[in-house]
């Protein structure tokens, strides 16, 4: 079997940790664990591995702290695990840039899915042309940046400039969450439509008056 490179889990529990292990390795995958999120972030800086698996409820630093660090110095895949059910705890992942989460307990087969839809997505992306304009803003595919009217430029987080490259493909169309999830996540998505509102909010956030406008019951549009 090709190998399909290298995973860091960071994760206390151990036997968590082994039952990951036996579905990555049967995958051909390099998994290095972590138990702290101390390690976790310096194996990441060392190893550059293709994904993160993170749980959230780490002794030390917590994975929330953990992932924005992560993020600080690397746009790597980040699926979050966590024993904690509540909507916050989710939504508060998606905010600080995970990819994706899997509440526990969960499925090792599904864990698995869900890392090579991850990767997929990122390694099909298509050829873009360099910039598409929307009204006053210009969306730089090569760079992966967005030009305000003001000027400034800014650059989302991988996922987020995904969903907007894909409203901005699509300007003036009103598209689902099913399709947003669908085109931007690239797999039969696990989770919930809730994902879609959460990104379109961190963009919203990061980019003051951009088009991208709620279309009550079905999903958004970008531009008029």
């Amino acid at each position: 079997m090709a190998t399909q490179g290298t995973v860091v889990l960071i994760e206390d529990d151990d036997d968590i940790a082994d039952v990951v292990r036996v579905f990555f390795e049967n995958e051909g995958f390099r998994l290095l664990h972590s138990v702290s999120g101390e390690d976790g972030i310096e194996r990441i800086r060392e190893r550059a591995p293709r994904a993160v698996l993170l749980d959230i409820g780490l002794p030390g630093i917590d994975g929330v702290e953990v992932c924005r660090q992560i993020r600080s110095f690397s746009e790597v895949p980040i699926i979050m695990l966590t024993a904690r059910d509540a909507e916050v705890d989710k939504v508060v992942g998606l905010e600080i840039g995970a990819d994706d989460y899997v509440t526990k307990p969960f499925s090792g087969r599904e864990l698995v899915a869900r890392v090579k839809a991850v990767l997929r997505r990122a390694e099909e992306r298509p050829e873009t042309p360099p910039v598409i304009e929307v009204d006053d803003w210009a969306i730089d595919g090569g760079r992966r940046e967005v030009r305000t009217p003001t000027e400034d430029t800014v650059r989302p987080t991988a996922r987020e400039f995904d969903l907007l490259w894909y409203l901005a493909e699509n300007q003036g169309l009103v598209l689902s969450r099913a399709q947003i999830l669908e085109a931007v996540w690239g797999y039969d998505y696990f989770g919930e439509t809730r994902t879609v509102d959460v990104h379109v909010r961190q963009l919203r956030k990061k980019l003051i008056d951009i088009p991208i406008e709620t279309v009550w019951g079905v999903g958004y549009r970008l531009g008029s």
